[in-house]
Parts: structure tokens; sequence; C-alpha cells
């Protein structure tokens, strides 16, 4: 790999040019890093809905022409001037955010956001950190760092996608007692358990609210609740299902640009807890790699994700199973 190092290379990318029309594969110039950069040889990327979710450009700002591509693994190809952490040949997973381990943010325990690498989703172009995944870290943080169940629990999971699924195995992990799974499509509850949900429940089958229907079914609500399909009206009937006293709500779930959330004051009086988390408040440098040795050492189990494989040249099916409802995880040979 070293042949092209400083030199500009010509390579493969799945270009979107407008809001919701298929990815176009054409030849795209990447330039020799700059100082403190690295240039990566992507060897299989993944999709997040949070891919569809800017490729529909429904909720945000359109930024286009676009390449995307958070969930990936690759290889070191060459680096810039500065770099000292990484070397060609270094096997990388690249991360939407970063840490830079100077700021306020990344000096604190208690915060993951980045003051100088932090996400900016309307920049169009990539600041460059560091080493790690997305969706699976994300919900599997939600539980274990930030919601933290107490063993005997029970954790009640909005949405049973990828991140949802990570979540309710972060429960697992903790010891809950109950994980009750909480989604619109009832096909969804077979491979859920897997993961660890014994419960469902299919809020198109109740007449009353889902807090409600939770709140009877647990005795007053959870004990946790994490929230990971970014709808509204799930994210406050998550808050509100949960026990007063000692309950908390955690939101995993990216909304609408325009979503106002509106509860009553007195849910918060009564003890309740909301909180929101950033990729799972994981430090992308520091963290990360401690999950990929859960994963090594067969302590967390991730290949259960992988629902699907494609091509890259068939990067627009990944799409469809992704809208479709029918993947978790598609992976993306960049081979083919």
């Amino acid at each position: 790999m070293s042949s092209t190092a400083g030199q500009v290379i010509r390579c493969r990318a799945a270009v979107a040019w407008e809001a919701g029309k298929p990815l176009v594969v054409e030849e795209i110039e990447v330039a020799p890093p700059k100082a403190m950069e690295v240039r990566v040889k992507i060897l299989y990327t993944s999709l997040c809905h949070t891919d569809v979710y800017f490729w529909e450009a429904k909720g945000q700002t359109p930024v286009f022409p676009r390449i995307f591509g958070h969930e990936a693994g690759g290889v070191v190809e060459s680096v810039g001037e500065g770099v000292t952490d990484l070397a060609p040949g270094d096997h990388v997973l690249p991360v939407f955010t970063g840490e830079c381990g100077e700021c306020a943010h990344c000096k604190s325990q208690e915060s993951n956001m980045c003051d100088i690498l932090r996400i900016n989703t309307d920049r169009g172009v990539m600041i460059g950190d560091g080493q790690s995944s997305c969706g699976i870290s994300t919900g599997y943080g939600a539980t274990v760092n930030v919601a933290k169940p107490p063993k005997g629990s029970t954790v009640a999971v909005f949405g049973l996608g990828a991140v949802g699924l990570a979540a309710a195995e972060g429960a697992r992990a903790s010891g809950a007692s109950r994980i009750i799974g909480v989604d619109l499509n009832p096909s969804r509850f077979e491979e859920a358990k897997k993961f660890g949900v014994n419960e469902f429940l299919n809020p198109a089958d109740h007449k009353k609210p889902v807090q409600e229907v939770l709140a009877e079914m647990t005795n007053g609500g959870v004990d946790r609740s994490i929230e990971c399909t970014g709808n509204i009206n799930a994210m406050i009937s998550a808050f509100e299902c949960v026990h007063d006293g000692w309950g908390v709500a955690v939101l995993v779930g990216v909304p609408h640009k325009d979503a106002e959330f509106k509860t009553h004051p007195v849910n918060f009086l009564n003890e309740r807890t909301l909180k929101g988390t950033f990729f799972g408040n994981y430090k992308p440098r520091s963290d990360i790699p401690g999950v990929v040795e859960k994963y090594m050492n067969k302590e967390l189990e991730l290949d259960k994700f992988i629902t699907h494989g494609v091509t890259f040249s068939e990067i627009n099916k990944a799409f469809d199973y992704m809208l479709q409802g029918v993947s978790l995880r598609c992976i993306i040979r960049m081979d083919g």
C-alpha cells in the first residue's frame, strides 16, 4: 500500500446526488492525507438508520452531493504529518465523532462530546479522528453506561432495530429480569428473543397509550426504558412509562429537527429521570477498543446482528433492506 502514499488516488464511491434517489457508484479522487489525517482503505462497510435519515433529508438541512459511511472497517493506507498513533497497515474503524483528548469534555469522566471533533451534520466534509463503530455501541452503551439497570430490574426497549436490540443485549448483560420490546412491527419479535427480549408489546394492539399499558404490566412502570426510534411520541411514551421514584428513561433516537418533547412537569417532580445519550456515552479512542476486546473474548455477541450481505455495487439493496425493515445489519463487501 505504501506505493500510493503521497499521491492522489482514484477509488470507487457510492455518491448520493439528491435526497431519496439511488446512490451512484462512480470514481472519485482522494487527496493524500494532510497534517494529522490518515487515509484508509475500506474493506467492509454497513448502513445505520442514520444513513437513511440523512439520505432522505426529511428532518434536517439537505447536503448533497454526499458520500455516506460511518460504519466500516479498513486498513490505514498512509498517514499525514504529525500522526504518531497510527501507521500504514493498522486496522481501524472510522467513527462519526472524535476524541481530541484535550478539551473539557474529553477530560471529563462523564462526557464523550468532544468540543473539537463533535459531529456537525451540516458541515458536509469529515473531520478525521478515530477508530470505532456506531449502532451497536450506541444501543449497548445507552443501557450499560447511561440507563444502568440494576440486576433483576425491568427494562422496556422502544424500537427493535439494530440499536434497540443492542440496548436489549445491554439489559441482558446487566442482569435485567424482564426485557419488554415495544415495536409496531411484530415480525421483529422472534428475532429479538436472541437478544434477551422476553416480552413484547405492539402499541397498535391497544386502544390506550402504550405508557399506560406498560404501567399496568409492571405494577406502576418499568425501572428503565431506552428509546431507539427517534419518533417523538415514542420518546414521550418511553419517559412516561418509567416508575415514579426511581425510573430512568434514556433517549437514543434522532428526532425530526422541529419535533417538540411535551410532558407534564409533575412527571419530573415525581422523581422520574430523563436522559439523552450520544454514541452510548463511549469515548471513541478510549473506550471502543474495550468493546472490541469484549467481542474478541466472546463476552459480546455481534455476529447475530448480521442478517444480510451485498457487494459494493449492490449498495442500493442495503438501503432497500433497511427501508423494508428486514435487516439488522447488512455487510457491504468493498471487493464486489
